[in-house]
């Protein structure tokens, strides 16, 4: 579980948790991946902080009259930075949390959202193959599912959810891979305690037969 409590009602909070928590996860599974989108837009963030503190630099030294010319042009240059920055954000990373490539060479790009007032995480997984082929997975899961009563993240269901319903990490984390069968019975409690029920009612009736054969021997 993760160190730190998380409150269950800060929506924010909870998908910041989960988002990063999947690089982690991917990462120890082999995993390369691709920072290209956070290089981008930090390239873009801090060129506009050096043009701000350049330009608070020459005004400081030299005075405004003097660099009113290459402050405005710095003041131009900062909005343009900004609303690519902006623009960047919004159309281009668009909610990616993660980016990178298989072991096998499939891509893999991995984008979360989350609804106002609703608890559920949803993630889009796109898979794009070696001949440029893409699929879409799409999942969602309340943030209960992996979240405790407390607030603390719990690691093994949320790579459950991955593993089981990304083939490629799947493949890669067998063991993390969840049936059908299982989540039925983990839904219906009442059926589990039905099975073993008529389990054990089977092998009393076995053992009821061989002994009964034994007497009769």
């Amino acid at each position: 579980m993760a160190a730190e409590k998380i409150s269950l009602y800060n929506l924010a909070d909870l998908k910041n948790t989960a988002d990063d928590a999947i690089p982690n996860y991917l990462n120890s599974l082999k995993f390369k991946q691709t920072h290209f989108l956070s290089d981008v837009r930090l390239g873009l963030g801090y060129t506009a902080f050096v043009i701000c503190a350049a330009c608070f630099a020459w005004d400081y030294k030299l005075g405004f009259e003097d660099t009113k010319i290459y402050t405005a042009i710095a003041v131009g240059l900062y909005t343009l930075l900004n609303g690519a920055l902006t623009f960047w954000m919004m159309f281009v990373e668009k909610g990616v949390v993660y980016q990178g490539t298989t072991p096998s060479g499939e891509k893999i790009t991995v984008v979360s959202t989350t609804k106002k007032l609703d608890p559920t995480y949803r993630l889009s997984i796109t898979i794009t193959d070696k001949s440029a082929k893409s699929r879409i997975i799409e999942v969602a899961k309340p943030f209960a599912s992996f979240f405790d009563e407390s607030g603390y993240f719990v690691a093994v269901p949320f790579q459950q959810i991955l593993a089981t319903s990304v083939p490629v990490i799947g493949k890669l984390d067998p063991r993390r891979i969840k049936s059908e069968s299982q989540d039925m019975l983990n839904a219906n409690p009442e059926l589990l305690d039905a099975i073993l029920a008529a389990n054990n009612g089977a092998a009393t009736g076995v053992d009821a037969s061989e002994g009964g054969r034994q007497r009769k021997a």
